[in-house]
């Protein structure tokens, strides 16, 4: 699940993607209805991708938990975020049974749930990220992209310089 563009935004319900980035700000759409806002800098803004929840073994990223949602729910949808307390809080120990129950209030397993309802709405729960297995195979086809990346910027730079 490729959660790199997917932004929650302090203030505004639901989750936006992020399209254009501009000199004060950025241009995100939303989810929900598909509506395009502009966000200036100011504003409080994660990436989900920069989301973690606290597990008593330290904290666990956003991706891989609701990686786990999709598989226990094979990819469909998850249990409302608006079931009370009790249920969601016993959900989400299925799915993450070491979660710190001190850290992790029941608002944030809310949102979780939420937002995993919303991508799933919207298709982008098969977007699964690889499995490290996958990533180890794929490694040298993104060493042979790279030098191909930097080779332009440094023609780019020769000619600025003349």
């Amino acid at each position: 699940m490729n959660l790199d563009k997917i932004l929650a935004i302090s203030g505004k319900p639901g989750l936006y993607v992020l399209k254009v980035q501009t000199r004060t700000g950025f241009v995100a759409e939303s989810l929900t209805d598909g509506k395009k806002i502009t966000v200036n800098l100011k504003s409080n803004v994660s990436l989900l991708s920069e989301i973690s929840i606290y597990t008593y073994e330290g904290e666990k990223p956003l991706t891989e938990v609701m990686q786990k949602i999709a598989a226990k729910e094979n990819k469909g949808q998850a249990i409302s975020h608006k079931e009370d307390n009790a249920k969601l809080s016993a959900y989400f120990k299925e799915i993450l049974p070491e979660y710190d129950e001190e850290r992790v209030y029941p608002s944030d397993i809310k949102k979780v749930l939420n937002w995993y309802n919303t991508l799933q709405a919207k298709g982008l729960v098969t977007d699964l990220a690889p499995s490290p297995a996958e990533t180890a195979e794929e490694a040298p086809a993104a060493e042979e992209k790279a030098p191909a990346k930097k080779a332009p910027a440094k023609k780019a730079k020769a000619k600025k310089e003349e």
